[in-house]
């Protein structure tokens, strides 16, 4: 069953900042993030549950070559992932935690 796709606003700000912080490092690194993450979000889309629980609700993805985790949740009544946060994986995942 193939789920609908819904995001919080904050999801935005989390890839912008970090789609200019690659493009500062190499020109076009932004573009394979952004296509990692989109990656990403297609498998969680396909199959959500095969990703743990790692807190409340919440699961993590990851992408396969960026340090990044995917934050989401399933939402069985309405057949939907919301995704939370986008936030590299060194940084404090209670960011994340608290949007929930």
């Amino acid at each position: 069953m193939q789920y609908d796709l819904q995001y919080f606003d904050e999801v935005e700000i989390d890839i912008n900042k970090a789609k200019t912080w690659y493009k500062q490092q190499k020109e076009g690194l932004e573009v394979e993030f952004a296509i990692a993450i989109q990656k990403t979000i297609e498998r969680i889309v396909d199959k959500p549950q095969i990703f743990a629980v790692r807190y409340k609700n919440v699961r993590m993805a990851h992408p396969k070559v960026f340090p990044y985790n995917v934050h989401f949740y399933i939402d069985e009544v309405n057949t939907t992932v919301v995704i939370t946060a986008i936030i590299h994986s060194k940084r404090n995942w209670k960011v994340a935690r608290k949007r929930t």
